[in-house]
């Protein structure tokens, strides 16, 4: 069996005690009206070349209600085409109706992306 580089990234930060449970408490601590980038996601968890694993935890987010995932977008603002719970289309409206302007898939990172770079 082969074991991809995601999910070999994630068992190494599941070895290493930093869980799944780290970067879903981050994305819970965006406000409403801002988004992340998964590389800053990784950052604050601990590790800044961590960005695709938080994009594999937030793909088996357990609970999208409270951990709102859709506020993650790439680092140049881009919506992710592999939105686990709905498509682009459902994370473009969630943003919207945070009163987050998406034009063309994307976001303005100066305008609204997350002042927050330590926990």
């Amino acid at each position: 069996m082969i074991i991809n580089d995601i999910g070999r990234k994630a068992a190494i930060m599941a070895e290493s005690g930093n869980s799944y449970q780290k970067i879903y408490e981050i994305v819970k601590q965006i406000p409403k009206g801002c988004v992340a980038s998964y590389g800053q996601v990784a950052a604050l968890a601990g590790n800044p070349r961590w960005a695709r694993v938080v994009g594999y935890a937030l793909h088996v987010n357990p609970d999208p209600a409270h951990i709102p995932c859709y506020r993650v977008v790439n680092r140049e603002g881009r919506l992710s085409d592999a939105f686990a719970f709905g498509g682009v289309n459902e994370q473009k409206l969630l943003l919207e109706a945070e009163g987050v302007e998406v034009t063309d898939g994307y976001v303005d990172m100066e305008l609204y992306q997350w002042k927050k770079f330590r926990i």
